[in-house]
C-alpha cells in the first residue's frame, strides 16, 4: 500500500494548502498558469510543504510531457537522456516539457552545467526543488536563468486542514472511529512537515486501529513518533536561520528571544560549542568596550561547556547569553579595526616614524632609529603627547567611543591625554 501522503496527494491547486502568495488567486504561479505561461524556477522550502506535490499540479494543468529526476541518485549521464527524450516529446507550439528535479542542490557543477544549454534554449522548463539556500547550492549562471519562488513553512491551520482531509478522503482511514486527535502533538512531532504529519498519523493509527473508540492522545502520537519533533537540520537553512535569530536577539537586548533561540537549537541537536564560540564573537563585536566582562565571561563559557558537556552544558551557555543580551552595547572596536583593515587596504603600505622604530644596534641608533621617542613612564601621568601614527595619517581616527558608561569614562580619558587638535 502506498504511503498516506501519497495516497492523498492533491492534484490540483484547489486541494493545495499553503502558499498563497505562490498559488492564492494574486500569487504569481496562478497569474502565470492564467497566461498559460510558466518559467523555469526553483522552489525553496523546508521538507514537507508541497514542492513535489505542485511541480505534479503544474504538469497536470499545462497537459505538458512531464519528467522528473532525483538529484540524489541520477548523474550527467541520465539527466542527458532525459533531455534528449524531453526535446524528442515536444509538440510543435505546446511548450517546453516539464524537468522536474528534485533536491537540485545535491547536483554537482558539472551536472547544473548540463542544465544550461536547455534551459536557455527552451528544451525543458526547468522546475527544481531544494530545501537550501540556491543563491549558496545553484551555480551562478544557472540561477540567473531560473526564478526563485520561495515557499514558507505550514502553519498550524494548514496541517490541521491537511490531517482533515486525509481522515474524510482516504478510503483506508473513513471508516476507523476515531473520537479525538490531538492535533497539537501530531503537527508537533511532525515538525512542521506535512509528509511526515501524514505518516505519523498513519503509523499512530495502525498501532490502535483494533479498538473500538481510537483517542490519537499525546502520549500515544510521542511514543509512536519516538523522534525530535524539531524540525532542524545543522547544516541547512534553518541552521543558519536560527543563529542569526539568536544574534540579532542577544544584539537587540531581549533575553528572552535569546534563550528560546538557543533552546529551538540545542532541541535540535545543535553543537553546543557552536553556540559557545558564536557567543564570543558577540561579545567583542556587539559588546565590546561597553562590557569588556562579556569577553571573559564568554570565553570561561566556552571552556566550560567544553569540559562538561551536554546536558549541563545548556546551564552556563543560558547564562552567557543572558549576560550578553542585558549588556551595554558597543561596536567600538568593530567598527575601527574594520576602518583601519580599508585604509591599509587603499592607502597601502606607510613607513613607520623613525622615533617609534626599535634600535637594537648602533648602526639603527646612527640611522636614526628610535630617535626622538619619549617614554611615556618617564613623565607625570606616565604619558606625554607625541605622534604615534605616519604623517600622512597624522590626523586619522579610527576608534570612535561610543556613547555608554565604561566607553564615556574612555573618551574622557583620550581628552585629557590628547588635547584638541594634538597630534596622535
Amino acid at each position: 500500500m502506498r504511503p498516506l501522503a501519497d495516497r492523498i496527494r492533491p492534484q490540483s491547486l484547489e486541494g493545495f494548502f499553503g502558499q498563497d502568495h505562490l498559488v492564492g488567486e494574486t500569487g504569481i504561479i496562478r497569474k502565470n498558469l492564467k497566461q498559460g505561461f510558466i518559467p523555469s524556477f526553483i522552489l525553496w522550502g523546508p521538507p514537507g510543504v508541497g514542492k513535489t506535490t505542485l511541480a505534479g499540479i503544474l504538469a497536470g494543468f499545462l497537459d505538458r510531457p512531464f519528467f522528473t529526476l532525483s538529484a540524489v541518485d541520477s548523474g550527467v549521464k541520465q539527466l542527458r537522456e532525459v533531455i534528449d527524450k524531453a526535446e524528442k516529446s515536444r509538440i510543435l507550439d505546446s511548450g517546453s516539457p516539464l524537468l522536474f528535479i528534485d533536491e537540485i542542490h545535491r547536483f554537482s557543477k558539472s551536472q547544473q552545467d548540463s542544465l544550461l544549454n536547455a534551459v536557455e534554449k527552451g528544451i525543458i522548463t526547468l522546475i527544481g526543488a531544494t530545501t537550501e539556500n540556491p543563491s549558496f547550492e545553484v551555480i551562478s549562471p544557472l540561477l540567473s536563468r531560473l526564478q526563485v519562488y520561495r515557499m514558507n513553512p505550514l502553519s498550524f491551520s494548514d496541517l490541521k486542514d491537511i490531517i482533515d482531509r486525509a481522515l474524510t478522503e482516504d478510503e483506508h482511514l473513513q471508516d476507523i472511529n476515531i473520537q479525538s486527535i490531538d492535533y497539537d502533538a501530531l503537527i508537533r512531532f511532525g515538525g512542521g512537515d506535512a509528509r511526515r504529519t501524514l505518516n505519523l498519523l498513519e503509523q499512530v493509527i495502525h498501532q490502535i486501529k483494533n479498538e473500538e473508540e481510537i483517542h490519537l492522545s499525546e502520549k500515544i502520537i510521542e511514543d509512536t513518533a519516538r523522534v525530535n519533533p524539531i524540525n532542524y537540520d545543522k547544516k541547512g537553512d534553518r541552521h543558519y536561520d536560527y543563529i542569526s535569530a539568536f544574534i540579532k536577539s542577544v544584539r537587540g537586548g531581549h533575553p528572552d528571544a535569546a534563550i528560546y533561540w538557543m533552546a529551538q537549537m540545542l532541541s535540535g541537536g545543535e553543537d553546543p560549542l557552536f553556540l559557545a564560540r558564536r557567543m564570543i564573537i558577540l561579545a567583542s563585536e556587539d559588546i565590546g568596550l561597553a562590557n569588556p566582562n562579556a569577553l571573559l565571561l564568554a570565553n570561561n563559557c566556552f571552556q566550560a561547556v567544553h569540559h562538561i558537556g551536554m546536558p549541563e552544558a545548556r546551564i552556563p551557555l543560558a547564562q552567557t547569553a543572558i549576560y550578553l543580551a542585558t549588556s551595554p552595547k558597543s561596536n567600538s572596536a568593530y567598527l575601527a579595526i574594520d576602518k583601519a583593515l580599508d585604509k591599509v587596504k587603499n592607502s597601502g603600505t606607510q613607513n613607520v616614524p623613525l622615533h617609534l622604530r626599535n634600535a637594537p644596534t648602533k648602526l639603527m641608533r646612527e640611522m636614526g632609529h628610535g630617535v626622538g621617542y619619549k617614554y611615556p613612564h618617564n613623565y607625570a601621568g606616565n604619558f606625554t603627547p607625541q605622534s604615534y601614527l605616519p604623517d600622512e595619517l597624522i590626523n586619522e581616527k579610527f576608534y570612535e567611543p561610543q556613547n555608554n558608561v565604561a566607553e564615556n569614562k574612555i573618551q574622557m580619558q583620550l581628552d585629557r591625554w590628547w588635547k584638541p587638535n594634538q597630534s596622535k
